[in-house]
Parts: structure tokens; C-alpha cells; sequence
């Protein structure tokens, strides 16, 4: 009787945990533009936080626990709460831990409040936080354009100290997480607004033109001759598959990744199959194998194994291609003269990646499995990733930029588009001009 009671109250905690922050209003679905860096080639954000609302420069991580802020340098805001020790937020976190701060009262540094791990991916990172809530300000959209703003009074998210921010983007002051996880951003967006828990990526290829990322369902209406394209209607489906081991930078025995996991059955390179060793395309019960999608990894990292039959193939298959020395970190590159171009990029071999589910064939062109780095010369953007990788094969961010992604927590699957250039538009092709 008194486990019920207690279940009871937990689970009423929770409730109330998702449903304290009402919104300024309900939106069907939010937007946010997204820059490639030049420097770094990390994709960032911006969100606006705090009283007075400040834009807020985010790294986004797809696989990210939640969001995180350094609240050591210049953080300043009137609607600052740290989460205490024992709330239903600490809960809704996950947390364990629970401290004090001999340095404050101030954000990121308070008694009697529960800790959480963020980390930093790029630099492999992790570090003790402390879990707080404040405003969040974010663009509300019809899937054609920007509206109007909508904001959630008390949104959860961790505070971080100013070294972690180290290896990220110039003006970057935190990391979107975008993962899986109760906290994480399409979550807690799900349950502020009530719409879907689903998110769509499309990165843009260009450092100089913003792509976009979407929370909640479609339309993602892209412009389009001779009218906007909606990119939605168009996926493919696979499942997206939970490993039971988590990949974050610190963890809890027995938590799960939040990072996003597929299954590719096969490879071809110019529709011929190529041989590669299946088991490793699956994740065991520790954790290893599979495949991930990344934001944090800008090439696809295959293992080796996998790696030398990808390439030797691939090499077959442009046998009529010049060659040219290796660039590092890249092994196979081409004189560029002696390549033609399409409307999907380089003309060289499609590599198909075939995933479960029925019609589930994700087509990588030239336009992501090529990078110039030279005016001379284009080398294949996929790497050795090693002969005992924690995952087998990781798909970098190049291969999905231009492509749109759909990331369907409650149904656990992705769609995708395979390169909106075949549809004659681009991720840097959603209008932000707004429609308020």
C-alpha cells in the first residue's frame, strides 16, 4: 500500500514537473535557424533565455541530453530557479545528487540543489552542473514561415561552468541537445506546447545561408518553383533503435544513449552491394556496434573493416576518375577536372544505404558523399573510424546536409529525404521572413 502511495505521488510529481510552465500560447510547431560555422564546422543555434531575454548561441548536438548554458560568465536573469534537492524536476532529470555551493547564492551555484552531468562531445568533456529553470523564448511556425513568439516561463536545463565551453564555436555559450532523453529539448518543447514529441533537422551545406530545425509536425515547407515544396511528404521510414548503454560523456550504470541509432542492412556503391561483416551493424548488450546519426562528427566514421571494403569498392567503381594524392584526414581523392558535375553534386557513383523498413533506401549523391578541399581537388568524406570503434559506423553531419531529417520520438522512427537537390531546393531554402 504504501509503494502505490508512493508511485502515486511520483508520478504526479512528474505530471506536474512537465505541466508547471504553462506557455504564453500553443503553437503547433517551433522553428529555429541553424548555422554552419566556418571555423569549426559545428552547427549553431540561438535561443533566447532569461529576464531580460538574451540570445543565447548554441552548438547543436543531436544526440545531446539536454540543454546546457555556462551560468558562470555573465549570466543574469531575474526568473533564474535552481531545481532543489528532491523535486519532481530532479526527478524528471534523472538526478541522484544532491549538494550545496559555498561560492553563491547565483546561477550555476546554490545550496540545496540537485546535479546533473554536462558534457562537451567535441572535447569529450564532462563535468558536474547544477539543474535549473528559466524563460525560454522561441519562434512559433506554420511550417511556411516564422510567427508569432512563444515562450515557456520555466524551462529545465542545466548550468555548466565557463571550461566546458572550450573547442566550441566562437560566441557559443552552451550545447542544444536534441537527444532522447526526458529533459532533452523536443521533450520538454512536447510537453510545454502538447504537440507531437517529433523534430525535423535539415542543415544547409552553406556557412553564408541558415537551415532550420523544426519541433513538432510538418509542413516543412521549403521554397520552390513553381510552389513551396514540402519535404515532409516525401520521407522514407526506418526505426530508430534505443542502445541500452549510454554514449554520453558521464553517465549512471544502466542508462540508456539518447543518441539516435539505425539499422543499415546492407551498403551498395553504384547499386552493387558490397561485402562487409553484418554483425557488426548490430548493437550487442554492451552497447557496441550499430549505427548512429551525428552532429558531432562532421565526416561518416566507418570501422575498419567496413572502411577498406567501402573504399576499395568505391575506388572500383570510379576507375574512370584521375586520381589524386591523399588530403588528410581524407584517403581516396580525385582531380577535380576529371569530374563532372550534377544537380546532386559531383557526378560520381550513388552509395545507397539500405536500412530496415520497407522502401527504406537512403541515397547518398556527390553533394554529400564528396568534399572539395581544394580548388583542385575533391576526396570521399568518409573516414577510417578504427578497428574497434564503440559504434561501427556513425553518420557524419556532411552526409545529411541538404537532406531533411525527421526524428519521431513517439514512434520511434526517422524519416529522411535522401538530398533535397533532387527536388530543386535546399535547407537554406526555408523563408524566415515572418508571417506575425
Amino acid at each position: 500500500m504504501a509503494y502505490s502511495l508512493q508511485l502515486f505521488v511520483t508520478s504526479l510529481l512528474l505530471i506536474i514537473s512537465i505541466s508547471y510552465a504553462q506557455p504564453s500560447f500553443r503553437p503547433r510547431a517551433l522553428v529555429l535557424p541553424v548555422r554552419k560555422d566556418a571555423s569549426t564546422q559545428q552547427y549553431v543555434t540561438v535561443i533566447n533565455q532569461r529576464t531580460p531575454l538574451v540570445p543565447v548561441n548554441l552548438v547543436v548536438h543531436l544526440g545531446g541530453q539536454y540543454l546546457w548554458v555556462d551560468c558562470e560568465s555573465n549570466y543574469v536573469s531575474s526568473t533564474y530557479r535552481p531545481a532543489r534537492c528532491r523535486s519532481a524536476q530532479c526527478s524528471l532529470a534523472g538526478s541522484t545528487g544532491c549538494g550545496d555551493c559555498f561560492n553563491g547564492p547565483r546561477p550555476g551555484c546554490n545550496n540545496n540543489t540537485c546535479g546533473v552531468s554536462p558534457d562537451n562531445p567535441f572535447t569529450r568533456t564532462a563535468t558536474g552542473g547544477e539543474l535549473a529553470e528559466d524563460v525560454i523564448s522561441v519562434q512559433s511556425t506554420d511550417g511556411s514561415n516564422p510567427g508569432r513568439v512563444a515562450t515557456v516561463p520555466r524551462f529545465l536545463f542545466a548550468c555548466a561552468p565557463t571550461f566546458l565551453l572550450q573547442g566550441l564555436a566562437s560566441g557559443a555559450t552552451g550545447l542544444a541537445g536534441l537527444g532522447r532523453a526526458r529533459i532533452g529539448i523536443p521533450s520538454l518543447f512536447s510537453a510545454a506546447f502538447s504537440f507531437r514529441r517529433k523534430f525535423a533537422v535539415c542543415l544547409s551545406a552553406s556557412t553564408s545561408s541558415n537551415g532550420v530545425i523544426f519541433f513538432g509536425d510538418g509542413p516543412y515547407n521549403f521554397l520552390h518553383v513553381p510552389e513551396p515544396f514540402d519535404a515532409s511528404a516525401s520521407l522514407a521510414y526506418t526505426p530508430l533503435f534505443i542502445n541500452p548503454v549510454s554514449t554520453a560523456g558521464a553517465f549512471s550504470q544502466g542508462e540508456a544513449s539518447t543518441e539516435y541509432f539505425i539499422k543499415i542492412n546492407s551498403i551498395r556503391i553504384n547499386n552493387s552491394p558490397i561485402s562487409i561483416n553484418t554483425t557488426l551493424l548490430t548493437i550487442d548488450g554492451e552497447g557496441n556496434g550499430g549505427t548512429k546519426i551525428s552532429t558531432v562528427n562532421q565526416y561518416t566514421l566507418l570501422e575498419t573493416s567496413i572502411y577498406r571494403v567501402f573504399t576499395a569498392a568505391f575506388i572500383q567503381a570510379t576507375s574512370g576518375i584521375r586520381r589524386a594524392a591523399a588530403v588528410a584526414p581524407f584517403e581516396v581523392c580525385y582531380d577535380s577536372d576529371s569530374v563532372g558535375s550534377t544537380r546532386v553534386g559531383p557526378g560520381v557513383p550513388n552509395i545507397d544505404l539500405v536500412l530496415q523498413g520497407q522502401n527504406a533506401v537512403w541515397t547518398i549523391t556527390g553533394s554529400n558523399s564528396m568534399v572539395y578541399v581544394n580548388d583542385d581537388v575533391l576526396c570521399l568524406a568518409f573516414l577510417d573510424g578504427g578497428a574497434n570503434p564503440r559504434t561501427a559506423v556513425v553518420i557524419g553531419a556532411h552526409q545529411f546536409e541538404d537532406n531533411l531529417l525527421q526524428f519521431d520520438l513517439a514512434a520511434s522512427r526517422l524519416g529522411f529525404s535522401s538530398t533535397l537537390l533532387g527536388r530543386q531546393t535546399t535547407c537554406a531554402n526555408f523563408n524566415f521572413t515572418s508571417n506575425a
